[in-house]
């Protein structure tokens, strides 16, 4: 029995030491990765690539999370190990290319688009996208945010317009070539705002950069976006007995909402359809017996304002109407019911666009605004600044698919802007819209984000991780381009602030909405996708 029990301590004595030699190796493998992954890092600051300089390259190992600049929006908490690599491209283009550990790339490149006037860093979409294994990238459109005149520089303008993402582009698949060793298999773009025409801007001008895109709130007129909120800050300084302030706005938007909340069998304080809805503002005047009251938002929403001026009403009906130049002609579809305004002096960054980028004078004084000679001017001194091209044959030849979406609610890019776009490309050019292109309008966001609707389902800047194809709109552009299935309905979420789902809704195609057929008001499965 004594030999029994040595010959099983013996074994037992063996394994463990198998054991711990397994675990010895798989932790010197996981040193050596480790030391790969730095090393193949640093050896970036020394990549020859054309017209790339890169100031540095270092892994990060976020421990439990690493911290981003302020960017795009807030700064963002990272817990992905990856490899940030900093640098300029053509001596004047910034940007941030994030590679994931060379076990976790996915073998795609992911580029990030930014809004607004840009000069900063899209870091949220660069976190998403290196935490599902993307190659990340993105660039500050060849200016620095501090730079409050740079539309004075021509290429600095040439940059914003169209040149800096492209570059980034070119720039962006040799850098992962050198690091990975290997060229990127599949590439996508994403952003919303200026970050949407940026996507759009790629697929139009250089459909061979991206195989998909996804442009949420595009502005594909943006002289038109643009001098349509000059016109509305015009309009409340010269008018302020007829302005509306967020109160009086309040109300306008609690009417519409009432008026027609309820055409998709639910009432929820969000309008499935606002091109059905047919409103009137002559119903808020006061005295006219027709007011809205407490009843108009739920108790928490009740606006405090109770009627308009007649003044107002007007002023509410300007601001809905297409937007029509001298001649009188319409230059815009118009805005749908339940849109806010921004109230107060036009901003100061379409001042800086009319002044700076059309009339190249700092001095330029809005007050001598033309719609027609300004929206002419900037055509020929911003030529690129337009994303409307209609014409998307060579980006669908190529197999290149898009997916545009817009809030029914943005006050900042109209969504009616955005379908005035789509209706060209589907009526001019109707194979490569159905081949290429897919629009989801979505009810009750404002811009980009924000609003009583759903705030999750993979757009641009979505803090929530990358989901599958039926839940994430990146998710199923991937689901397309790489596996030839089109999207169809995208379960959109909204969530409390612990993170528990509040709300699910389905997000249809364009032309197709939401409509409830019973169940859990709440719940995805209650709705199903009509025509109109």
């Amino acid at each position: 029995m004594t030999r029994h029990v040595a010959a099983a301590t013996l074994v037992a004595a063996a394994v463990a030491l198998a054991g711990a030699a397994c675990t010895t190796r798989a932790a010197d493998a996981a040193g050596a990765t480790a030391v790969d992954d730095d090393s193949r890092c640093a050896a970036l600051a020394n990549a020859r690539v054309p017209d790339v300089r890169v100031d540095r390259a270092q892994f990060v190992r976020p421990a439990p999370r690493w911290t981003s600049p302020p960017g795009l929006g807030r700064p963002v908490d990272v817990a992905t190990p990856f490899c940030r690599v900093e640098g300029t491209i053509a001596k004047r283009i910034g940007f941030e290319l994030w590679l994931p550990p060379t076990a976790q790339w996915n073998g795609r490149l992911l580029g990030a688009g930014v809004g607004g006037d840009a000069g900063v860093y899209n870091y949220r979409d660069l976190a998403r996208g290196v935490a599902a294994g993307f190659a990340a990238v993105t660039n500050d459109s060849g200016h620095k945010v501090a730079e409050k005149q740079w539309m004075l520089r021509r290429e600095a303008v040439d940059d914003y317009t169209h040149r800096s993402q492209h570059l980034m582009n070119v720039a962006a698949r040799r850098l992962v070539t050198a690091h990975f060793a290997k060229p990127p298999n599949r590439a996508y773009f994403i952003g919303c705002s200026g970050g949407g025409r940026q996507a759009l801007k790629e697929m139009q001008r250089y459909p061979n950069d991206y195989d998909g895109v996804i442009a949420g709130a595009p502005a594909p007129s943006m002289p038109e976006m643009s001098a349509r909120h000059m016109i509305h800050g015009l309009h409340a300084q010269r008018h302020p007995e007829a302005a509306l302030d967020d109160a009086a706005w309040d109300l306008v938007v609690a009417a519409a909402a009432k008026q027609c909340d309820a055409d998709d069998g639910v009432e929820d304080d969000v309008v499935e359809r606002p091109l059905a809805c047919r409103f009137d503002p002559g119903t808020l005047v006061c005295g006219a017996g027709a007011a809205v009251d407490a009843s108009a938002a739920s108790a928490k929403d009740t606006p405090a304002v109770a009627c308009l001026t007649p003044a107002q009403v007007d002023t509410v009906r300007f601001f809905y109407a297409p937007l029509r130049d001298e001649r009188g002609r319409a230059r815009d579809p118009g805005l749908v019911p339940g849109v806010r305004t921004r109230p107060g002096p036009p901003s100061p960054l379409l001042v800086a666009m009319f002044a700076l980028g059309a009339h190249r004078d700092p001095s330029w004084s809005p007050e001598s605004f033309s719609i027609e000679k300004d929206l002419a001017l900037v055509d020929r001194t911003m030529p690129e600044l337009r994303a409307d091209d209609p014409d998307i044959r060579p980006f669908a030849k190529r197999g290149g698919k898009a997916i545009v979406y817009n809030g029914w609610l943005d006050p900042s890019v109209s969504a009616p802007n955005t379908l005035e776009w789509v209706g060209r490309v589907r009526q001019q050019h109707p194979q490569a819209a159905d081949a290429a292109l897919r629009v989801y309008m979505v009810p009750g966001l404002f811009h980009c984000a924000g609003g009583p609707g759903v705030q999750h389902f993979g757009g641009a800047g979505d803090p929530q991780p990358i989901g599958p194809a039926d839940r994430d709109l990146l998710g199923a552009l991937i689901d397309w381009v790489e596996n030839g299935r089109a999207p169809g309905a995208i379960v959109g979420t909204r969530t409390a602030p612990n993170g528990a789902v509040e709300r699910e809704r389905l997000l249809c195609p364009h032309p197709q909405y939401a409509r409830h057929r019973g169940g859990p008001t709440d719940a995805a499965a209650s709705y199903e996708c009509v025509a109109p």
